[in-house]
């Protein structure tokens, strides 16, 4: 069974249709076809069935699929194992959210720099749910993702998800404002994240304990420009506890449901042992 038809198999899986993983990989989608009618036959059974237009995969397809994930992963760490003592030297491809790029990924760029240069880190700013979608795609070698204590994210399977560290965090209202507890601002305008809804559903979630449901309003995605709009009297909002707030801005810890964001270092499983994401992989745990 060659891993490069199984390889068709598990972006079946992942992707619903033969002609996006023929885009996906740059291939005709006959070659997906005809490799596909390949490996049935070396599973000795059908993998995939008609489903009107499309085709789906059979339950031995999908069993199979599953077996693959694994079945690649192993491979490529074989592969690697190869030369399991290789200098780290290349390109690492990364996409994180802004928090972790400036608290994790600057500081080990500065480290690298100064001794391990041939290694180099290619950062790109991006939400979990993008970021997922690139490692899917192979087009990043790690991400940096986020949840929160009350909305937490599910890893595909062919993911390995490392937590790196955690944040309390607070409600920010305006300086001036009476209340001192969630439940005082439940007549009060919102703001979320615009990019990711892992905050709104710990905003409701807080609300709907203490007994109102928010009238979320506004949507915005730096977190500085959250402070200026609060300033600006529009609403009021969750932000990290332990970073500086503008001057009209009050940090209320919550007395309740405690709210804490988690940062991830997430890969493709099997590929943690190429040698520059080993390196960074190591320097971010130990940060």
């Amino acid at each position: 069974m060659e891993t490069r038809r199984l390889r068709l198999l598990v972006e079946l899986s992942r992707l619903g249709s033969m002609r996006a993983v023929a885009d996906e990989l740059h291939i005709t989608t006959s070659t997906v076809s005809q490799q596909l009618a390949v490996l049935a036959r070396e599973a000795g059974t059908t993998l995939t069935e008609p489903d009107g237009r499309r085709v789906r995969l059979t339950p031995a397809g999908q069993r199979l699929a599953g077996h693959g994930v694994t079945i690649l992963a192993a491979v490529e760490a074989a592969r690697l194992d190869l030369d399991p003592d290789a200098e780290p030297a290349g390109a690492l491809r990364v996409a994180g959210f802004a928090t972790a790029v400036r608290r994790s990924l600057l500081p080990i760029a500065a480290t690298l720099a100064r001794t391990t240069p041939r290694v180099r880190l290619l950062i790109h700013e991006h939400e979990p749910f993008e970021a997922f979608e690139l490692l899917a795609m192979d087009a990043v070698d790690l991400a940096l993702t986020y949840d929160y204590n009350l909305a937490p994210a599910v890893f595909d399977q062919g993911l390995e998800a490392v937590p790196l560290w955690e944040v309390p965090w607070g409600l920010a209202v305006p300086r001036d404002a009476p209340a001192t507890e969630f439940a005082g601002f439940a007549a009060d305008d919102w703001i979320v994240n615009s990019r990711n809804t892992a905050d709104e559903d710990v905003v409701r979630t807080v609300a709907s304990l203490v007994g109102f449901t928010p009238r979320i309003v506004h949507r915005a995605d730096s977190l500085d420009l959250v402070q200026d709009m609060i300033v600006a009297g529009l609403g009021v909002g969750l932000l990290p506890m332990d970073e500086p707030t503008l001057p009209g801005v009050r940090l209320l810890p919550l007395t309740g449901a405690q709210v804490r964001l988690r940062c991830y270092a997430v890969t493709r499983c099997g590929r943690a042992g190429w040698p520059p994401l080993a390196l960074v992989l190591g320097l971010l745990s130990a940060g």
